[in-house]
């Protein structure tokens, strides 16, 4: 199987990620569905987050899928969308919810905020405007599907390319997944990163994307459930 080397990895991965947020921006502006003027000073909205996510990431996984198919590869070998072994499951799912207690005990004891102003005036906005079902569809469905393809699916194939790679890689990839997150704090995003390089070793354990996808969803369903809380019954 050919796979894109280094920089050429790298610049499939940006072109995507690049070209899906300002098409998304120009889809939104052009549509009148909003303006720059709101999408600058409203980027907490809880519509305008669905609706870009819903247009930009599926821009993103069809610019990268442009790419494996421009290396004459395999579609599914190359993003490893293949199921995972049982055992890798388990290991994950058990990973997982003891990522997610640390951090929130960590969060928590230390005086810091578990569900962050992002969240919580996007759930708030969302509710209000009628778009709380497509928020959920967009933040458990759409966001893990086009960042587990782009990061721990065509990055990491394109840069894990030997045992001693692995490691470098995963820390790399993190760090960058971690830093696209803008929205959050410092600690929103240092709980990002430490599971960014945790999914990256379960997709190197585990050889298999759709196990990312469906760790990342579950992370996503905990921190909305964890919303849901801060906004019903602890504000």
């Amino acid at each position: 199987m050919r796979i894109w080397g280094y920089w050429a990895t790298l610049g499939w991965a940006f072109l995507a990620f690049v070209a899906s947020q300002f098409l998304a921006l120009a889809i939104l502006v052009l549509l009148r569905i909003s303006d720059l003027d709101s999408l600058v000073n409203a980027p907490f909205d809880g519509k305008l987050v669905t609706l870009f996510i819903v247009i930009a990431d599926p821009i993103m996984i069809a610019i990268i899928t442009l790419a494996v198919l421009a290396a004459r590869a395999p579609l599914v070998d190359y993003l490893a969308l293949v199921m995972p072994p049982r055992r890798d499951i388990g290991i994950g799912l058990v990973g997982l919810v003891g990522l997610i207690a640390i951090g929130d005990a960590l969060l928590y004891f230390g005086g810091y905020q578990l569900v962050t102003p992002f969240q919580v005036q996007s759930y708030t906005t969302a509710a209000a405007q009628g778009w709380l079902a497509a928020l959920w569809v967009s933040a458990v469905v759409v966001a893990p599907a086009g960042e587990e393809v782009l990061f721990r699916g065509f990055l990491f194939r394109g840069w894990a390319r030997s045992p001693r790679s692995v490691w470098p890689a995963i820390v790399i990839i993190s760090l960058l997944w971690a830093a696209l997150h803008v929205q959050y704090d410092w600690t929103g995003i240092l709980q990002i990163f430490v599971v960014g390089l945790f999914l990256g070793w379960i997709r190197w354990r585990s050889g298999s994307t759709l196990l990312t996808f469906f760790l990342h969803a579950l992370f996503n369903v905990e921190g909305t459930l964890e919303t849901v809380a801060q906004v019903y019954f602890f504000r």
